[in-house]
C-alpha cells in the first residue's frame, strides 16, 4: 500500500485529502507545516507528498527546496495543492512536482492525479 503525506496547516483542506486518499487504498501521515513535513518526509520516505505552499513555520516553497537537496527525498513525487494559483510558475520545472491543483479541487480530479502520480515514481 502506498504512503501518502498531506502537508497543509488547513485542516478542513487536510481531512477532505486524507478522506479521498484513504478512501482510494493509501496509508496517510499527516503534517501541519513544513517542519512537520520535513521530519515525516525523511524519517518515513513516503511514496507521494501533497504539499500546500503557504502554511506557518515552513512554507511549501522552502519545505520543497529541502526536499529536492537530501538525496533521500528529492525523487518522491509532489503535487501542490494550493490556494495560490499564480504562483504556479515558481515550480514549473521542478522534477518532483507532477501536479499543481489550485483549491478548491473537485475530489475526482485529486484521485486521477494521486494514481498518476504513485505510478510516474521511478
Amino acid at each position: 500500500m502506498a504512503r501518502i503525506l498531506v502537508v497543509d496547516d488547513d485542516l478542513n483542506i487536510s481531512e477532505i485529502v486524507q478522506y479521498i486518499a484513504k478512501t482510494s487504498g493509501y496509508d496517510i501521515l499527516t503534517a501541519t507545516n513544513g517542519r512537520e513535513g520535513l521530519a515525516q518526509a525523511k524519517k518515513c520516505l513516503p511514496d507521494l507528498i501533497i504539499l500546500d505552499i503557504m502554511m506557518p513555520e515552513m512554507d511549501g516553497f522552502t519545505l520543497h527546496n529541502h526536499l529536492l537537496a537530501d538525496e533521500a527525498t528529492k525523487r518522491i513525487p509532489i503535487i501542490i495543492l494550493t490556494a495560490k494559483g499564480q504562483m504556479r510558475d515558481s515550480f514549473v520545472g521542478s522534477s518532483n512536482v507532477k501536479f499543481y491543483m489550485d483549491k478548491p479541487f473537485e475530489p475526482q480530479s485529486l484521485r486521477d492525479n494521486i494514481s498518476k502520480a504513485l505510478q510516474a515514481k521511478p
